[in-house]
């Protein structure tokens, strides 16, 4: 099998991206068969999601998937998981403003996913629109950490807290194959 990407530190991302999305995908799967599946539905689904984004990332690593394909289906799937962990199906706060700009940045990130990568010409993306999307995404997760840990709901909380961080992992992964492709191309 022949990889995409040669230098060390460009699969060192890749790695780091992997490791940290199965690690956190395996706990969450664990939790929600530690708590049942009539309370936890809504994380098989999203779980379902990040595996899905982690299978492409497989298929781009290994030049099976090319990077327009993985650039737009990933950022479907992202989009989608955005959607329904914090716009539709948003976790109670009990910090009304805190939840406001979530949400707020929830509906930013969705829209920039849609305006990056619905577009047709792929080639104009520069890395500081992308690291964005990390950015906001990471502040998200950051926001819900701060109020989950200080405001600990029932035993699910520690699940909860391992799966705010998978989607800004995810999203690193793919801004760092984006990246690496570009840089592969100059």
């Amino acid at each position: 099998m022949e990889k995409r990407f040669k230098k060390k530190s460009q699969i060192f991302d890749i790695g780091i991206t992997v490791a940290g999305a199965v690690l956190s995908v395996g706990t969450m799967v664990y939790g929600i068969s530690h708590l049942g599946l009539r309370d936890t539905w809504p994380e098989l689904v999203l779980n379902l999601c990040y595996i899905a984004c982690l299978i492409m990332m497989a298929l781009y690593f290994f030049k099976y998937l090319d990077n327009k394909r993985f650039n737009y289906w990933c950022s479907v799937v992202i989009g989608i998981t955005v959607l329904l962990r914090d716009i539709l199906f948003a976790p109670p706060l009990e910090n009304y403003p805190i939840r406001l700009i979530c949400l707020t940045l929830s509906v930013l990130l969705l829209l920039m996913l849609t305006f990056f990568y619905a577009r047709k010409d792929w080639k104009n993306y520069t890395k500081s629109s992308l690291y964005m999307l990390l950015i906001i995404d990471t502040v998200i997760a950051v926001l819900y950490f701060f109020v989950i840990i200080f405001h600990p709901v029932n035993e699910y909380t520690p699940y909860l807290l391992t799966e705010i961080w998978i989607r800004p992992t995810i999203i690193y992964g793919m801004v760092a194959c984006f990246v690496s492709e570009e840089e592969n191309e100059t």
